[in-house]
């Protein structure tokens, strides 16, 4: 591989700075790291250099991080919390305690989260956890906000997403779009494009650069009333 890029301009800075200095130690390029992610070859050089993407994906924090042999946290920027902290449910003996966060996603033309403070909790059996894959996962519970994913998910429905870094797959997603956090069917268009899709047929898919848009985790539970 080949040199580390060097430096020019303004330093980076938080993890921009953190995965530089990564990268000049073990003495391999931007370039080959893009690659590495599946990336074009200025993909880190625009991120650290541009802020473009403004944070990188959780599944390329995951993969440069084992690849630095590193913690995954030092890639994130602590002030970037995506809106959904990565808090671990608490434990105890068969119970675990998932926080359910003040916070909604859109299931619409999305809107700007506000606070995610944490007002009470949803108990699952340790067991059920296990069984359907999610035994130490990274949960949260918020709320469904609008009608795009009816009948699928209801307006005040609320879901449990798992914010664990996972490679990605097609699946309904946690996502934000630009500052706007949203809940969708999230599919791999190729080229480097994933499309945005609503259940709710009168609702267009919406086809955006794969790093335009932030996979913040993947749905994995529903309530709701009947």
């Amino acid at each position: 591989m080949k040199k580390a890029d060097q430096n020019h301009g303004e330093s980076p800075a938080g993890p921009r700075a953190r995965l530089l200095e990564l990268a000049q130690a073990r003495g391999v390029s931007l370039a080959a790291l893009s690659e590495l992610l599946g990336r074009n070859p200025s993909y880190l050089q625009q991120f650290i250099r541009k802020g473009s993407p403004r944070k990188l994906e959780e599944q390329d924090r995951a993969k440069l991080a084992q690849f630095f042999g590193v913690g995954e946290e030092e890639l994130r920027d602590i002030k970037d919390n995506s809106y959904i902290a990565p808090l671990k449910p608490r434990e105890s003996g068969a119970w675990v305690d998932v926080l359910r966060l003040d916070l909604g996603a859109a299931a619409g033309p999305g809107r700007v989260p506000g606070d995610e403070a944490a007002f009470d909790t949803f108990r699952f059996s340790r067991r059920w956890l296990a069984e359907h894959g999610l035994e130490g996962a990274q949960l949260s519970a918020i709320t469904v906000e609008g009608d795009s994913m009816e009948p699928l998910l209801n307006n005040g429905d609320e879901i449990l997403v798992d914010c664990s870094p996972r490679p990605f797959r097609d699946g309904i997603h946690v996502v934000r779009l630009g500052e706007t956090l949203m809940v969708k069917r999230v599919a791999s268009t190729g080229a480097g494009r994933v499309a945005l899709l609503s259940q709710n047929l009168a609702y267009p898919p919406v086809e955006v650069a794969a790093d335009e848009v932030a996979i913040i985790g993947r749905v994995v539970w529903k309530g709701g009333k009947i």
